[in-house]
């Protein structure tokens, strides 16, 4: 299988009876079917979705602030105080676009994670674009998210270069259906993600311990800057991270749903955001057909449990 999706020429047949969710499958049976457009909003917006998550007592980074005109940007000293280290991001970003990691500052010189010196007026006028909704879906005027900065567990320190790494769930139905870790590279830029050059590792989904693992849709085994062996990686509080996917489901009322999560060193797995159109990179990282997957949850899997009881149900492999 993972053969096959890692093959550039393989045939719709192959990938068909294998199981491969395509986009237009993707988006026809599942998103469309699950997904009703008016919740959107409530995964799209950052700033709605970090206060349904402290309603549904999902650990989430500290709101710091919210910017939502031009003015305010000027304000941004007074917004993040004693801060020394933050995250700056557009409401409805994706993709990780426009999200600026500062580490530590002295009120004129900025440091971001990479070790760039930039100066007051250039994260001004990064408010100001994500204000003018250069980094937002579709376009649209946005709001500025100011969020504590994550201190990921040293345990994946040889794992990922400069950026923090984060476990991607699909959850279908309130089920953790397929899941993987995105690694940071030197090709990245230190961000978790796939199509910038990320590593991802597919997980077990019983065990959070790693399966395989690919980097621009190859298969590898060591990480490109650290030379980790990526088959020796393991997810501490596997639990926990199924716990926030699967109440995730709740809080949104969506179906079909990806979760993104990070590893606190002294608060455990946070959610960063979710996402209404999750990618399909996770099934060549998982070397698993997506939808094969899904179709054996619908005829398979009870309904009517509440996120404890489903999270307990694919910890035991599917079965009671």
């Amino acid at each position: 299988m993972f053969k096959l999706l890692s093959k550039i020429f393989a045939t719709p047949k192959e990938l068909h009876e294998n199981g491969v969710l395509g986009m237009n499958a993707r988006n026809y049976k599942f998103i469309s079917k699950c997904n009703k457009r008016s919740l959107y909003p409530l995964v799209d917006n950052k700033v709605i979705t970090k206060t349904l998550a402290q309603e549904h007592e999902i650990n989430t980074p500290k709101l710091i602030g919210i910017i939502e005109y031009q003015h305010e940007a000027k304000n941004i000293l007074d917004i993040i105080g004693d801060y020394k280290e933050f995250v700056i991001k557009p409401a409805q970003g994706s993709g990780g676009r426009g999200i600026l990691v500062v580490t530590e500052h002295n009120k004129e010189i900025f440091t971001t994670a990479s070790g760039r010196k930039i100066t007051y007026n250039e994260v001004y006028q990064h408010i100001s674009n994500i204000l003018s909704g250069l980094y937002s879906l579709g376009g649209r005027y946005d709001n500025v998210v100011i969020e504590e900065l994550v201190h990921f567990s040293s345990i994946f320190n040889n794992f990922s270069y400069q950026g923090v790494p984060d476990v991607r769930i699909i959850v279908y139905k309130g089920f953790p259906a397929m899941t993987m870790m995105r690694l940071a590279t030197k090709m990245s830029g230190g961000r978790a993600n796939l199509h910038q050059g990320a590593v991802g590792v597919g997980l077990d989904i019983s065990t959070g311990k790693a399966l395989n693992a690919v980097l621009k849709d190859k298969p590898v085994t060591i990480h490109p800057d650290t030379n980790a062996n990526l088959m020796d990686l393991a997810v501490p509080l596997w639990r926990e991270h199924l716990d926030i996917g699967s109440k995730a489901y709740d809080m949104t009322g969506l179906g079909y749903i990806g979760a993104d999560i990070v590893l606190d060193k002294d608060k455990g797995p946070m959610m960063l955001e979710l996402n209404a159109r999750p990618g399909l990179a996770i099934q060549i990282a998982n070397g698993i057909g997506l939808q094969k997957v899904l179709k054996n949850i619908d005829k398979h899997y009870p309904k009517n449990l509440n996120a404890k009881e489903r999270v307990d149900f694919v910890l035991n492999g599917g079965k009671f």
